[in-house]
């Protein structure tokens, strides 16, 4: 496998019910890369004695700690609930520190030369400035029929409920303005497949979609 001169910093984005996940599943299978999902880092990032934990029990209270010690989610999504300013307070917390976690395993990536590409996902990259950090910027792209129709079927959500999360949710043009390379998964996922092999083919992965099914 040929690997790249430089480490390829690529954000992962798109509406819910894209398919992003199916995604970085076929790319953690084939190419030589680190995934990291910004929901999972944002609760790594708050564990105790950390300093974004200390920073949180400082602004909402010890009364959310669990029985473990830990910050209990639902306790910190209820006082947020109570008092609408404390969102962007608990945001201005979290996504500094998700970001300078997210730069620190970026440069020990790069000194261990193991890997070829370094991927963020989440579906507030562009909002939360990821795009003047990445490399690239990807948009995983499916039609709002579809990806309602997923969202319906794997997660049992309503019309209302999906109406109203797709609506806070940046629309289709921000996100092409905002990406360098657009995936389409509205159709068979090996449709998405040749794409990403298309656009990383620099990379010569051991085994794509095409060679793995003989086509």
């Amino acid at each position: 496998m040929t690997q790249s001169k430089g480490l390829r910093f690529i954000g992962i984005t798109g509406g819910v019910g894209a398919g992003k996940s199916t995604i970085l599943s076929y790319i953690r299978e084939n190419y030589p890369c680190e995934i990291y999902l910004a929901d999972e880092v944002a609760h790594e990032v708050k564990k105790a004695g950390t300093p974004c934990f200390q920073a949180l029990v400082e602004l909402l209270g010890k009364d959310v700690l669990g029985e473990d010690g830990e910050i209990h989610k639902g306790r910190m999504a209820a006082k947020i609930f109570a008092d609408d300013t404390l969102l962007e307070k608990v945001n201005a917390i979290i996504h500094p520190a998700v970001k300078t976690y997210l730069l620190e395993r970026l440069q020990e990536a790069k000194k261990s030369g193991k890997v070829s590409l370094f991927f963020v996902e989440a579906a507030l990259l562009i909002e939360c400035g990821y795009g003047e950090l990445v490399d690239e910027m990807w948009y995983v792209y499916a039609d709002e029929s579809v990806r309602k129709k997923r969202l319906m079927e794997s997660r049992g959500y309503g019309e209302e409920k999906v109406a109203q999360i797709m609506a806070a949710q940046l629309s289709e043009e921000e996100f092409r303005r905002a990406s360098d390379f657009v995936i389409d998964n509205g159709g068979a996922p090996e449709e998405a497949y040749a794409q990403i092999d298309a656009r990383l083919a620099g990379l010569r992965p051991a085994m794509t979609w095409k060679d793995q099914n003989g086509r």
